[in-house]
């Protein structure tokens, strides 16, 4: 299982550029990772927040539907997140940070399994 947050902040979204690895660099993504054994996937997220943003968030709603990764071989899923204590978000493992409003999502290239939760995300942040 792979988590996701879609860290919302005035009706705008981050989104995370991938350095690394090198098939997948210069796409963007939402910012999470693997479950790790015995991690709850909130678990996970508060986690990978912490270690890719170092910030705090507080983990709320799934965000879409499962989304199948390369190969069938995991899952990811995406939850709605929210700083903590007015924290800012910096780039420790990606190139770049972007906060997008609902019509800018469409102005980076997103990883494929992200697309759909990029979908499912518009109309929530046009009605924030």
């Amino acid at each position: 299982m792979v988590v996701g947050a879609a860290i919302i902040v005035d009706g705008r979204v981050l989104a995370c550029e991938r350095s690394a690895p090198p098939e997948v660099a210069g796409r963007w993504e939402f910012p999470g990772g693997k479950v790790e054994p015995g991690e709850t996937e909130t678990d996970a997220l508060i986690r990978e927040c912490a270690e890719e943003l170092g910030v705090r968030v507080e983990i709320g709603a799934r965000l879409g539907r499962d989304v199948p990764m390369a190969h069938g071989r995991s899952v990811l899923r995406v939850y709605v997140a929210r700083l903590l204590d007015g924290e800012q978000p910096k780039a420790l493992e990606h190139s770049d940070l972007r906060w997008l409003a609902a019509a800018e999502l469409d102005t980076v290239p997103w990883l494929p399994a992200d697309v759909p939760i990029v979908a499912a995300l518009r109309p929530l942040l046009a009605g924030s």
